[in-house]
């Protein structure tokens, strides 16, 4: 089974764009904090990073309701591509492609209209390296 969960926050705006074929996507960054305690008790937090894509009309969704620090739950599956970059080096990339969206961020907050939940299918798709680095 591939599955993972997250809460966090939105990194910077959505990006939608288009395939070839006209099917959209979107992509975003989220910021996902974790608390520890250190041997001597001494809290720390940590933040991690996913690349998260949204497909279809969940895309669209994150496109028009989510904005830089919106607090999201998005459960999804991680997947590993690789492509080349600019100057020819082969690179691998992990991301997440969303399946659920859910907004956290309360009514009245810059970037919400309040709790919404949205679905996507996960479909994956072949995509040139100029369409999707």
């Amino acid at each position: 089974m591939n599955k993972i969960m997250l809460i966090g926050n939105l990194g910077r705006d959505p990006e939608m764009n288009v395939t070839s074929d006209g099917t959209p996507f979107t992509k975003f960054t989220l910021a996902v904090n974790r608390r520890t305690k250190s041997s001597s008790g001494e809290r720390h937090e940590e933040t991690e990073w996913f690349n998260i894509i949204a497909w279809r009309q969940l895309a669209e969704t994150c496109n028009t309701y989510l904005h830089k620090g919106s607090k999201v739950y998005i459960e999804g599956r991680l997947t590993q591509r690789k492509y080349t970059d600019k100057n020819g080096v082969e690179r691998t990339m992990i991301e997440v492609v969303a399946n659920d969206m859910e907004m956290l961020t309360p009514k009245g907050t810059q970037g919400s209209s309040g709790d919404f939940l949205a679905s996507g299918t996960e479909e994956s798709f072949s995509l040139d390296s100029e369409e999707f680095p």
